[in-house]
């Protein structure tokens, strides 16, 4: 009889044991790999990072165009940017204007720019 009270002794005492650790454990992985965790607030971290570089790239464009606006706002309209704007958009070319045909650059495995058939050697 008294050795079934010690076997249950230690074995209530192990099983409290285990019981704690496996709580431990589910509370200690929750804490670094959950919803709130430490992963999470990494990958948190690296988004605003992404995304406060990627507003200040939009700023600095939005701050162009507004510069490209103010120029052509009636009270500071810039003749030279008008003609601009009005000949990209009507695709329109004076007779006396030089145009220069610039070609895109070829890629890596392309031709390069001097091999073009309308210019030979």
């Amino acid at each position: 009889m008294v050795t079934r009270k010690r076997l249950r002794s230690i074995l209530t005492a192990l099983g409290l044991y285990v019981m704690a650790a496996l709580l431990i454990g589910y509370f200690g992985v929750n804490a670094f790999s959950g919803n709130h965790g430490l992963k999470a607030k990494q990958d948190i971290d690296r988004q605003i990072a992404a995304l406060s570089a990627e507003r200040a790239r939009l700023n600095v464009a939005r701050a162009q165009w507004e510069r490209r606006i103010a120029l052509l706002r009636p009270g500071n309209l810039d003749p030279d940017m008008l003609d601009e704007r009005a000949r990209a958009l009507l695709d329109y070319v004076h007779p006396n204007d030089l145009t220069l045909m610039i070609e895109a650059p070829a890629s890596a495995g392309g031709r390069a720019l001097n091999s073009s058939p309308a210019f030979p050697k």
